[in-house]
């Protein structure tokens, strides 16, 4: 079985820095693994204990510095890194990113099995990157995953969230799967997993390999752009302590929160 886990580099969120095309800056920047998909990794590792001859490829797309975030991957137990990597990609939207993740996966790994992303990614939190892989690959995909309960090689179900509880889908493979946080504590590297990816190798892919032109990836092939970004300003108005529940009706009464009929 064949499993890819696509993680992002984020950047530590008191250390944010914008491009003059108000993208984040990726270089030079301390990041970290994506929160999200430290879960989605798990539940590979997971699979991967449960299924004879399953192997882990953990992907990402950014510059040469993800390479890191790879390592650390590796060092958890995932087999194998792909960094999509060029100058080219820099200001992708969710689309322009999904297609340059999926053109990699069609060129690098066609027969894979599984997909693993994090539902969100924390510096973003559109929730669209997943989804527009899935899309692009043309293979059902299933969201807002908590656990991936059982799997026969052929088919896997998945325990999702929704707005009345939990519910539990199948999907056949090939399938992308974007998970939430689960129930399992991410695991830590080991040391034996450490030296392992101080050894591995990262498979590095250009614009090029993966057989995209400039118009198709980067700001150029982003049909969705960032017209400003800014930091929220807090608002340290004065608060009431009400002792009272009638004084607290009154109080909300105010602001419109309770019907005075």
């Amino acid at each position: 079985m064949k499993i890819i886990v696509c993680i992002k580099q984020v950047p530590d969120t008191t250390d944010i820095k914008w491009t003059e095309n108000n993208t984040i800056q990726r270089e030079g920047v301390e990041s970290i693994i994506n929160p999200y998909d430290l879960y989605a990794i798990e539940e590979a590792l997971k699979l991967k204990k449960s299924i004879e001859n399953t192997e882990i490829t953990v992907l990402t797309m950014g510059p040469l510095q993800a390479s890191d975030i790879l390592k650390k991957a590796v060092a958890t137990g995932c087999d194998k890194a792909v960094l999509v990597s060029d100058k080219k990609f820099a200001g992708a939207d969710t689309y322009a990113t999904g297609k340059t993740i999926a053109a990699a996966i069609k060129k690098y790994i066609p027969d894979f099995d599984l997909i693993l992303c994090g539902q969100f990614a924390v510096d973003g939190d559109t929730a669209q990157t997943g989804p527009s892989i899935a899309n692009q690959l043309n293979i059902p995909q299933v969201t807002y995953a908590k656990e991936l309960s059982k799997c026969d090689g052929k088919c896997i179900y998945a325990v999702r969230e929704t707005e009345e509880g939990l519910e539990t889908v199948k999907t056949e493979f090939p399938a992308l799967i974007c998970v939430l946080k689960g129930f399992d504590e991410p695991t830590r590297p080991t040391i034996n997993g450490i030296i392992k990816a101080k050894n591995t190798e990262i498979k590095i892919l250009s614009m090029e390999d993966i057989g995209l032109t400039p118009e198709e990836t980067g700001i150029k092939g982003s049909p969705t752009y960032v017209s400003k970004a800014f930091r929220p300003e807090h608002n340290r108005g004065k608060c009431e302590i009400c002792t009272d529940c009638n004084t607290l009706a009154e109080k909300i009464k105010e602001f419109g929160g309770i019907c005075n009929e």
